[in-house]
């Protein structure tokens, strides 16, 4: 898609009058006095969080911002290929990858050895690995983010709309109160004009603090941000320009000589550009000076760094400036003597850092979506409370790493290329090195959570190579045979909070009586041991906690659905339809089996558990139908 030619203009582009994309802001009204959860903050982590919510109408969420409105320009703008996995569990995936810029190639520039006051492109290298993920790296506003959960969220059976102009005051937890025991205190300027009619507060059982870096929920719980700063200051532009720059639309990193440095991220639409520009490094202790920076220091910044090219900016959409630092929270929630969490921390709140890497809204995103189906387990009584301490220790973890590999990725970009006048340098070959060794973990897959109730060991790793406990389902390719679509296998683990066992037939005929598949449904549909069974309420489907799906090694053409077991087409709704979408075959086109791209071996198959957040939770035996019994005893309660 190509818009923002004559202007920039916020919303939806595919609307031809921009005025059209106006979405007008809610009615005012006043907060509830319950509810279940109150989230703190409209940013990514938050809405994530409100629009996972939003999928249960029988969970009451109250989600609250500051602003008066939703976000219109500026702000984060790259999407990770974890993340995208994750929007398409939303089914917003292809909406935002038809919108977004895609980043393909990254083009590294660094001084000419025969005219060091110019630039010259050192290489050109793909910007992730191949088979990473099937989704691609992209590149949008945050505000168009915001306004695809916004409108999830209204359009999800809790019909979620913020509400907005609530400055936090306080939140207190009264541990001796058993319903709703945090109370959060808010002021309001909409609704009350006067300042004695302003204050409102909510009892709920559970509060997130989404809320920013200067987050109010983290300093009233008693926690706070440590870290230091690289002394190093930034500016960020988002422009419409003219320029010579061959690797305009590329994304590009650009060391000089002695000018500083810039990273070119080529923006949505076709015409706008993110400009990163080094300004000077800053003292001990010493902040930027805002206040005596603008747009044409920034300008003349980038020339002096890009040339012998030049940028001739047109029109800038949004610019800041900013000083590098990383930040990690003293802790996720507030868990004192033993006492369970109430209250937690998400995104900015938990952990700052530099914007090079692309990490800080994709962090905070998949913050909350760890956080918000484990909410979901206890609110409606699937798991007990322990469960909500594995938030903490899986995502401190993470945030720690995020710090370590952003301080020293922060460090390379900011550094000078090495020289005899500076022999500490980097050199662009080098820091093109570290930008490849560290491509999983821009790109989000190297998250691995560590073993615990959630996370299995790796006794039978080997029967799933691939499929690396504790870390994400690494999709693939498969065929669905009830119709015979071609569509990755992770596309199945959707936003609804239930959890998937995958059956990967063994080499015997399927169906037949020595079929690991036929036994494993056997067992899940009538043994009195099966987890789908104990933990399915009365009267619910029979996938909403626990959802079996099977992939045989066939050709789907091969598969007769009349000799399927029936607990693979199971009746659902209120008039008892079967659900042919439980049932898939390889994919036999060159390149793209499931059992060779992933490592399933291919004798014996397997069961892989899949987290309701899409993580493996841990591999099995296909015929260990007490070890998976044994899995969700510990974790789901019985029905």
């Amino acid at each position: 898609m190509q818009f923002h030619l004559n202007g920039y203009h916020p919303g939806d582009p595919r609307y031809s009058d921009p005025k059209d994309a106006i979405i007008p802001s809610p009615t005012p009204r006043p907060l509830p006095n319950k509810c279940d959860l109150v989230i703190v903050g409209c940013g990514p982590a938050g809405l994530n969080l409100a629009t996972q919510l939003s999928k249960f109408s029988e969970i009451t969420t109250c989600i609250t911002e500051l602003k008066d409105d939703r976000l219109l320009v500026g702000q984060a703008d790259g999407i990770a290929c974890r993340t995208l996995e994750m929007f398409q569990a939303y089914g917003l995936a292809s909406q935002i990858i038809q919108e977004a810029y895609q980043i393909s190639e990254v083009g590294f520039w660094k001084p000419d050895p025969d005219q060091p006051n110019h630039i010259i492109r050192s290489s050109k290298i793909d910007d992730i690995e191949n088979d990473l993920s099937e989704m691609p790296h992209v590149i949008l506003n945050q505000a168009r983010v915001h306004d695809h959960f916004l409108d999830a969220m209204e359009k999800s059976p809790g019909k979620l709309v913020p509400f907005y102009s609530r400055r936090l005051i306080d939140i207190v937890v009264d541990r001796s109160i058993e319903d709703y025991p945090v109370t959060l205190t808010f002021e309001n300027s909409v609704i009350h004009p006067q300042p004695s009619e302003r204050i409102e507060t909510v009892r709920c059982k559970y509060a997130v603090g989404c809320d920013g870096a200067r987050s109010q929920v983290r300093q009233s719980i008693g926690h706070e941000l440590i870290g230091d700063a690289l002394n190093q200051a930034w500016g960020v532009m988002d422009v419409l320009l003219v320029t010579n720059f061959p690797d305009i639309r590329l994304k590009a990193i650009i060391q000089s000589a002695n000018e500083g440095n810039i990273i070119v991220i080529p923006r949505e639409g076709g015409y706008m550009v993110r400009l990163y520009i080094e300004l000077d490094k800053l003292k001990e202790d010493e902040r930027v000076d805002r206040d005596h920076i603008t747009t044409e220091i920034l300008i003349s910044a980038a020339n002096r760094i890009i040339s012998p090219y030049f940028i001739d900016v047109k029109e800038v959409v949004w610019w800041s400036v900013y000083e590098i630092g990383q930040r990690l929270t003293t802790a996720f929630d507030d868990r004192k003597d033993g006492n369970e969490p109430r209250i937690f921390l998400a995104g900015d709140a938990c952990h700052t850092h530099s914007p090079k890497a692309g990490q800080g809204m994709n962090t905070s995103l998949i913050d909350t979506w760890n956080l918000g189906w484990k909410i979901v387990h206890v609110l409606l009584g699937r798991s007990n409370n322990w469960l909500l301490n594995t938030y903490a220790e899986e995502r401190h973890a993470v945030a720690k790493e995020l710090i370590d590999f952003d301080r020293e990725f922060a460090r390379m970009i900011s550094a000078k290329p090495k020289s005899l006048e500076n022999p500490d340098g980097v050199e662009p070959e080098e820091f093109q090195k570290y930008f490849q060794l560290f491509g999983q973990f821009t790109a989000g897959v190297a998250v691995q959570y560590k073993p615990s109730k959630i996370v299995g060991d790796t006794k039978h790793q080997d029967l799933a190579q691939g499929q690396v406990i504790g870390k994400r389902l690494h999709s693939a390719p498969v065929i669905r045979h009830g119709d015979a679509k071609p569509m990755h296998l992770g596309h199945c683990v959707t936003a609804n909070g239930a959890w998937r066992i995958f059956g990967f037939a063994d080499n015997c005929e399927p169906m037949s009586p020595a079929c690991g598949i036929r036994n494993l449904a056997n067992f899940l549909a009538a043994d009195s041991s099966s987890p789908i069974k104990i933990h399915t309420p009365c009267g619910s489907e029979i996938d909403s906690i626990i959802d079996f799906r099977a992939i045989f090694q066939i050709h789907h053409r091969k598969l007769e659905r009349s000799k399927l077991h029936p607990f693979l087409t199971p009746p659902k709704g209120r008039y008892g339809l079967s659900d042919f979408e439980k049932v898939f075959c390889v994919d036999h086109a060159p390149g793209k089996n499931i059992y060779d791209t992933r490592g399933i071996n291919k004798q014996t198959g397997c069961i892989i558990i899949v987290r309701p957040d899409q993580y493996v939770g841990g591999i099995l035996a296909l015929s260990d139908f007490e070890g998976l019994a044994n899995y969700f005893s510990k974790v789901l309660t019985k029905a």
